[in-house]
């Protein structure tokens, strides 16, 4: 099956484009890496803005399609390329899934993108920004322990990657690197993260491991 005409807009620092990164490289699907500058505004272009009105990556292209929006490409690849299903067969551990990913995507991510953050910051102040963060993603991790843990294995709903653990291991590693938040409070997490970092399709997908990665984060790691 060829797969030659993927192409991923995304930017390494971006959890949702990360996501996504997982997704193709758990499917074992080769696509071309096309950067978007987000502190440069290259996400408000013109050009951009055909691709995703909204202003939002990551965006795929397939061919001539075009979809937006990490959930909704996921679910594409799932249903186009179903080679390494991202969900589980039995309908309970697929609905925790959904949940899980939803609880990330609506309830987690959106309160610390850049666009939040920097209104927060030129509203409120500079140093409201961490508090902000630091509440809705611990109010996050707290449910998402106790929800998982009754179906977690060596993943997040078993001994298999799946949609989830897309959307668990970016949220994880933003809270652990980019916001300095201790999470020793959450001991399912954290061995999640761990059996993340063990895993090459997870490993692949890291920030520090894309093209747009400034180099001295690429160096350090």
């Amino acid at each position: 099956m060829s797969t030659s005409n993927l192409k991923l807009y995304s930017n390494w620092i971006s959890t949702c484009s990360f996501r996504v990164r997982i997704g193709l490289n758990l499917k074992g699907l080769s696509y071309d890496y096309i950067p978007i500058n987000l502190v440069k505004g290259e996400q408000f272009s013109d050009e951009f803005t055909k691709l995703n009105p909204i202003g939002y990556l990551p965006v795929l292209v397939d061919g001539e399609f075009v979809v937006s929006d990490s959930f909704a490409i996921l679910m594409y690849l799932e249903e186009k390329y179903p080679q390494h299903s991202l969900l589980p067969n039995d309908p309970q551990k697929r609905a925790i899934n959904y949940q899980a990913a939803s609880i990330l995507s609506s309830s987690m991510q959106p309160f610390q993108n850049m666009g939040t953050l920097k209104y927060i910051h030129e509203k409120i102040g500079p140093d409201e920004t961490h508090n902000w963060v630091k509440y809705h993603l611990e109010r996050g991790f707290t449910a998402l322990e106790k929800l998982l843990k009754n179906y977690a294995g060596r993943y997040a709903t078993g001994d298999e990657a799946y949609l989830a653990d897309l959307f668990l291991a970016p949220q994880i590693y933003a809270a652990l690197k980019n916001f300095n938040l201790g999470l020793a409070e959450f001991p399912l997490l954290l061995r999640l993260h761990e059996a993340y970092s063990d895993h090459p399709a997870f490993q692949d997908a890291m920030p520090e491991k894309q093209p747009d990665s400034p180099p001295s984060i690429t160096t350090a790691t």
